[in-house]
């Protein structure tokens, strides 16, 4: 599968690889994949600049994983939920990416202080919208930290809101 390639180059885990291996189309293995961070890691890696459509969508999925983790927020730290509106305001036109930033830092002291995963799937969903060099990255480590927060099947959960924001298997 010419996709396979492709991945390697863009350098996924070697788990990721493995595991398409035994899928018979890239499609299928789309379809049945339960890793919402390789899902988001990928859409991330092929994205635009960070004013593009595909970036902005990009944005809203990983805003969704990260709001699978509020519930695990003390009650009363708002900084995570705001880091989120502030992402998902961008990526609507209706906030500017240094108060993305802003929001970003701000979740992101909040988990360095607590400790809590919750504020660091905030933040990466923020900075995924902030930072273009780190969208992947960000937005894959967004899915990630709400699993570590809820412990529950988040990754499953953010790889269904990953295709329903994107049904179809990206093209390479």
């Amino acid at each position: 599968m010419k996709e396979i390639k492709k991945l390697q180059e863009l350098n996924a885990c070697s788990e990721a690889i493995v595991w398409l291996k035994t899928q018979p189309d890239f499609q299928t293995a789309w379809n049945n994949c339960r890793r919402g961070d390789w899902m988001l890691w990928l859409l991330g890696r092929l994205s635009k600049s960070p004013r593009s459509k595909s970036r902005k969508k990009l944005v809203l999925a990983a805003c969704e994983c990260a709001r699978l983790t509020l519930p695990y927020v003390t009650e009363g730290e708002d900084r995570p939920l705001k880091a989120i509106e502030t992402a998902e305001k961008w990526a609507m036109g209706k906030a500017t990416l240094e108060e993305v930033r802003d929001a970003a830092d701000a979740a992101d002291a909040a988990a360095y202080a607590a400790a809590y995963a919750a504020a660091y799937a905030a933040a990466y969903a923020a900075y995924a919208a902030a930072y273009a060099a780190y969208a992947a990255d960000a937005a894959s480590a967004a899915a990630y930290a709400a699993h570590a927060a809820a412990k529950k099947e988040t990754l499953n959960q953010c790889a269904d809101i990953a295709r329903k924001h994107y049904p179809e298997a990206p093209k390479f």
